[in-house]
């Protein structure tokens, strides 16, 4: 015969007690999702090592409302169906608050309907096609600016800086590059420039010396290129290898060293321009945090700091309204600014910046990009 315990009041107390103990100090769960494998795995890794520094900071000076901050990761590859297994997971196994995440907008926008369906606040660090925030959805947001804008910014140069009245412009086919190689077109022909040459390429090929004797042909002042850096890269290497010596120009995806690897060394990179916003590692608001991930032997080039800022807008948000909804969590985004890493940040009804800083970078001889004034 077992003998069943009494439970008494006061151990019923203690127990009620305990867990509400434990429950007040449960995790926050933000999900960081984007390519860790793949072609594009360098920008996750911007990604992730961004939020995990921004979360031990947080929870370091005491977390959101008491509670820490724990990381969960969803390696999409940059491939839109597994951005949406990435996002379902997230939400149904994880049960994340937030989401950080995607990067490339082929990811975002499928992801992004699974996030909104859920009622879950996200904030994409480096999603640029306009059409992400054109839907509709209440809790998505970016921490980074638009392709309409960063087009714009690309078409006035060409025109303005580089005097040029040939430009052919190429894209990846993807979401993300021909809507930036788009944008970019559009810019120039509502400025009178019309293209020499319109052609798309397939992500993750490496032979374009077909596409290179076309570019040759019609003899461009620039090449204007809508896509990433593993293509970027070898594009880049076979102009100059056939001698076409036009300037190459691309956007935002091809802000990271690999570009240089990808060419086969700087001496192909060398000049090549690039649209990304204003270096966020020349914000004196990020100097502490930029001398961390330096001493670690890490530099916080790309989309590191720009994933960082996404989390303190999240917890800034969820520490404002005092818990983790979102709905009132992005009304709160919508008429607020947050003091971030990369300054003082705040968003439009639609979930877009209200300020967006793109500027114009040079590659040079050593591999290494720098802003133009």
């Amino acid at each position: 015969m077992s003998l069943k315990p009494i439970a008494s009041p006061l151990a019923a107390f203690i127990i009620g007690c305990l867990g509400t103990a434990f429950a007040a100090h449960a995790d926050i769960t933000v999900g960081v999702a984007g390519p860790f494998s793949g072609p594009n795995a360098t920008y996750g890794d911007q990604y992730w090592r961004g939020a995990s520094q921004a979360a031990a900071d947080i929870n370091a000076a005491g977390g959101i409302n008491g509670e820490k901050i724990t990381l969960v990761q969803g390696d999409d590859a940059c491939e839109p169906k597994q951005a949406v297994a990435v996002a379902n997971r997230l939400v149904d196994q994880s049960h994340v608050a937030a989401v950080i995440g995607h990067f490339c907008s082929s990811s975002t926008m499928p992801a992004s309907e699974v996030y909104d369906d859920a009622g879950i606040l996200a904030i994409t660090p480096g999603s640029t096609n306009p059409q992400i925030t054109e839907r509709g959805m209440s809790n998505l947001f970016r921490m980074c600016g638009r392709d309409d804008q960063q087009g714009a910014i690309a078409a006035s140069y060409i025109i303005d800086k580089l005097k040029a009245t040939k430009v052919a412009i190429i894209h990846d086919k993807d979401t993300y590059g021909q809507g930036l190689a788009d944008a970019t077109k559009a810019a120039l022909n509502k400025a009178g420039v019309k293209e020499v040459m319109y052609e798309g390429l397939s992500r993750g090929e490496k032979d374009f010396n077909a596409l290179v004797t076309k570019i040759r042909s019609v003899d461009p002042q620039v090449v204007y290129f809508g896509g990433c850096h593993p293509e970027a890269g070898p594009l880049v290497r076979q102009m100059r290898e056939q001698g076409v010596k036009a300037k190459f120009f691309s956007g935002d995806c091809i802000v990271t060293e690999e570009l240089v690897t990808a060419a086969g060394g700087p001496q192909y990179t060398d000049g090549v321009l690039m649209t990304f916003g204003q270096d966020p590692r020349l914000i004196p608001a990020g100097k502490s945090v930029i001398e961390k991930f330096r001493a670690s032997k890490f530099e916080p080039e790309g989309y590191t700091l720009y994933a960082y800022a996404s989390l303190q807008a999240i917890a800034a948000a969820f520490k404002a309204i005092g818990g983790s909804d979102s709905a009132k969590a992005s009304d709160w985004l919508k008429s607020h600014s947050v003091d971030t890493v990369m300054g003082q940040k705040s968003w439009d009804s639609k979930g877009d910046l209200k300020v967006s800083d793109y500027v114009v970078y040079q590659w040079d001889n050593q591999g290494k990009y720098q802003q133009l004034p």
